[in-house]
């Protein structure tokens, strides 16, 4: 919270008994924007420090579209090996050609789908339209987003809609302390690297 205030940024201390990161962003927003003014509001955590603008951008494509509730980002796979990574979340999603969004029919931690086709996986970074974010953290946890531990089961379960944006290549994300170390020297390159061009 020191950090983003320094920064020039508001920050909100969400109560850390709320269950998911959606349940903090409904928190958030109503003390931030208590009279509604915003229609769509994005989910940005922060373990994504070198995503740039232009592809947070990205996640508000889907919504474009009236009948899409949340829109969020997809990558594609580059191996078999992430493809087996549990802690790389896949979505089940077909782009057209030349699509640059699709609909989200279903999120796995397995490999999915089967075939010989691209694979996507799951930059977990949400637009949500505001009424939707409402209707999603008022709804119970649902079988398959236990069972998956996947909170956006939750939405499809409930026949909301989840389009999926594609971006080339997923920001690095921050998951270990050694991710947190090579984050910490990406950044100091590109602090170090602006200043020295200023």
């Amino acid at each position: 919270a020191d950090a983003v205030r320094a920064a020039g940024g508001r920050a909100v201390l969400t109560d850390p008994d709320l269950p998911s990161g959606s349940d903090r962003v409904h928190a958030a927003l109503a003390e931030l924007d208590p009279d509604a003014r915003h229609d769509v509001v994005v989910n940005l955590q922060g373990d994504f420090p070198t995503i740039t603008a232009a592809q947070l951008r990205l996640v508000v494509a889907p919504l474009a579209d009236p009948g899409i509730d949340i829109g969020t980002l997809v990558a594609p796979i580059s191996s078999a090996e992430e493809a087996a990574t549990l802690s790389f979340v896949k979505a089940a999603c077909a782009f057209a050609d030349g699509q640059m969004v699709a609909p989200a029919l279903y999120f796995s931690r397995l490999p999915i789908p089967w075939g010989d086709a691209p694979r996507w996986h799951h930059v977990g970074i949400y637009a949500y339209r505001r009424a939707a974010l409402a209707r999603f953290v008022a709804l119970p946890p649902s079988p398959l987003e236990r069972r998956e531990n996947l909170e956006q089961l939750r939405a499809l379960e409930a026949g909301m809609r989840i389009g999926c944006a594609r971006m080339e290549h997923g920001p690095f994300g921050v998951d270990t302390p050694e991710d947190l170390e090579r984050a910490r020297q990406l950044l100091t390159l590109q602090f170090t690297g602006a200043a020295a061009g200023a």
